[in-house]
């Protein structure tokens, strides 16, 4: 199993510049991760049309902090949802720009859109590759991308994106919020 602070990767870079502590953050088995988390989290595919299929609405990129080191891409994020405006995904991402098509890239630059959105609409061939999954207790960062107001348990997972040439596209981080939000949220 990957050791938390590398499970935690890109998110631990931000942390790092913050000058902030990293949060307990606990390898799990996706077996461990409680429903509906569990179905949003464990599969080999992009999260955004995931998380649109699951709430039945389209997301909001809503970017956080970012910066640009060479072809480079790396952003704290949050996904919200369109119509309630409820974040519903936190986390980060460092997307290599080398591999994508000049369209793709200029619109990775400005930050409209989540990366998945890009990728499907941009006809970017590409391959999930789930690198593990996680439990982290929610610290003040967490807290305020998710709009939460204690330290819940919540999961997530750390994926990666190959194009055909199984060449790394994008590393990510995604947390959830908590499962009971999110049942509450797919029942609505």
């Amino acid at each position: 199993m990957m050791p938390a602070v590398d499970l935690f990767y890109p998110l631990n870079e931000f942390y790092a510049e913050a000058g902030l502590p990293l949060p307990s953050v606990t390898p799990v088995e996706p077996e461990e991760i409680p429903e509906p988390c569990r179905s949003i989290l464990v599969h080999d595919v992009d999260m955004t049309p995931t998380i649109e299929s699951a709430f039945g609405e389209s997301v909001d990129l809503k970017v956080l902090k970012h910066s640009l080191r060479g072809n480079v891409f790396s952003r704290e994020i949050a996904l919200t949802l369109r119509q309630r405006g409820v974040a519903v995904v936190f986390g980060a991402i460092k997307i290599y720009l080398d591999y994508f098509p000049d369209k793709a890239r200029s619109l990775v630059l400005e930050m409209k859109q989540p990366l998945g959105t890009i990728l499907a609409s941009e006809r970017v061939a590409h391959s999930s590759h789930p690198a593990g999954y996680f439990r982290v207790t929610a610290d003040g960062l967490i807290n305020r991308a998710l709009n939460l107001n204690d330290s819940a348990i919540l999961y997530g997972r750390r994926n990666v994106l190959s194009d055909s040439s199984q060449r790394t596209l994008a590393q990510v981080l995604e947390i959830l919020p908590p499962p009971a939000l999110i049942a509450t949220l797919i029942s609505l």
